[in-house]
């Protein structure tokens, strides 16, 4: 394998987020004060702690979503070529599909599908 494409890229990307980090810290203004670094939304103050519980649930389903959804975006590419690799195709993304199934079954009975 050539690796000097991989170690191009590397050097490429670490160059170019240090090049921009450097530069921002060299041409970024300089202002700091008390207002500054407190938090605000809509221009009202706050009271009290910022630090509010957030229900988990609301992670968990983004997570289940995201999850899903980009597993199902890899059906795509075994759509494509179905016909090239014939039944062993079939029988994989079958088991690709009964293990979606399984983890929609184990989220569904956990309870982590319904807003509390």
């Amino acid at each position: 394998m050539n690796f000097t494409m991989l170690i191009t890229v590397l050097v490429t990307a670490i160059t170019l987020v240090a090049s921009a980090y450097v530069m921002a810290k060299l041409l970024g203004p300089r202002s700091y004060n008390k207002i500054k670094g407190e938090p605000f939304e809509c221009g009202i103050p706050t009271y009290g702690s910022s630090w509010i519980p957030i229900n988990v649930g609301y992670y968990l389903f983004a997570i289940l979503f995201l999850m899903f959804d980009v597993e199902t975006v890899f059906l795509y590419p075994w759509a494509v070529v179905v016909k090239d690799f014939g039944p062993m195709a079939l029988l994989s993304i079958g088991f690709f599909l009964v293990v979606l199934v399984f983890g929609l079954a184990y989220a569904w009975r956990k309870g982590a599908l319904e807003w509390k």
